[in-house]
């Protein structure tokens, strides 16, 4: 049993944890996803910060060395090789704390997660009406 374990009820409490660089980054990274998608729903998912319209469009987490982004496997996939400097997984990167993160990249990542959440809520939309 983890009885230390924290439980987070916001991406607030979920950033002031962490020591003020990494704030400042995980601050940034918010405002991004934020003026990318100003209607997509902050919250916390698997104790990590997200973002949703639909159904979860991101995630991120801070670690020691790093920051993991986690747009699922199509984001991943959909940008294979911009991401190709970067260590990742089938659904997550991970952007090394003391580099620049891509904001840019992380921009165009968000905005491929929302135009496949719309996509899939519109199709299944219509499954429903048939």
């Amino acid at each position: 049993m983890e009885a230390n374990k924290t439980t987070f009820n916001s991406i607030d409490e979920y950033i002031v944890q962490f020591p003020q660089e990494v704030q400042e980054i995980l601050n940034t990274l918010r405002n991004v996803i934020k003026e990318t998608v100003p209607e997509a729903v902050e919250k916390i998912s698997y104790q990590m910060p997200a973002f949703a319209l639909h159904k979860n469009l991101v995630h991120f987490a801070a670690y020691k060395n790093h920051i993991g982004f986690y747009p699922g496997a199509s984001g991943i996939a959909n940008f294979k090789n911009e991401l190709s400097a970067y260590k990742g997984a089938k659904g997550s990167v991970q952007f090394p704390i003391g580099k620049p993160l891509p904001y840019d990249l992380i921009k165009e990542i968000v905005k491929f997660r929302v135009s496949e959440d719309i996509r899939k809520a519109e199709e299944k939309k219509l499954k429903k009406k048939k």
